[in-house]
């Protein structure tokens, strides 16, 4: 479970605490919980039961973090969260286009509040539905709903702003 899982519990680590080594801290603690609890072994839909674990854990590390004024969100160091689709060999200049475009949308989605950010990582990437995102961050389905819908609001506007400061920069020259 730990070799199939870990990536995913990452992730799920990740949105709720923006650091990569305090993710990794919280992926660790997540299995460790489930090995001396042995509560793996009565789960039903382990990614939904996975995704509660890695969440709550990543929420005891913010508390530890913050009780000890740790570090700041701002040091954060952006990672990817989408698996690479396989492409056809892009040439350079597509693949910085690419890349740019993925770093901005993921700098959106990190600045997004945490209620916003954590329900719409769990929908568009890990592909899971109202219900059971509910399920996992222990609020109503259509809070849910509403939460993913602002997140997405909030980054359309957030890219119609980037792109008319593009448009109007490309006006400029």
């Amino acid at each position: 479970m730990v070799l199939r899982q870990s990536r995913f519990v990452f992730r799920v680590a990740y949105a709720v605490l923006l650091h990569a080594q305090d993710a990794e801290d919280a992926v660790q603690e997540t299995f460790l919980k489930l090995y001396r609890n042995g509560g793996w072994r009565g789960m039903e839909n382990e990614r939904a039961f996975l995704a509660r674990v890695a969440w709550r854990a990543a929420q005891d590390s913010r508390k530890l973090a913050a009780g000890m004024k740790h570090r700041t969100t701002s040091s954060a160091e952006p990672i990817s969260l989408i698996a690479e689709p396989p492409s056809l060999t892009p040439g350079p200049e597509q693949a910085a286009v690419h890349a740019d475009s993925e770093a901005l949308i993921h700098r959106m989605i990190d600045a997004l509040p945490e209620d916003l950010r954590l329900p719409l990582l769990l929908s568009a990437f890990e592909e899971f539905n109202s219900r059971e995102i509910g399920g996992i961050l222990a609020i109503p389905e259509g809070t849910v709903r509403t939460r993913i819908q602002r997140a997405r609001l909030m980054i359309r506007e957030k890219l119609a702003v980037h792109e008319g400061h593009r448009v109007e920069s490309g006006h400029a020259r």
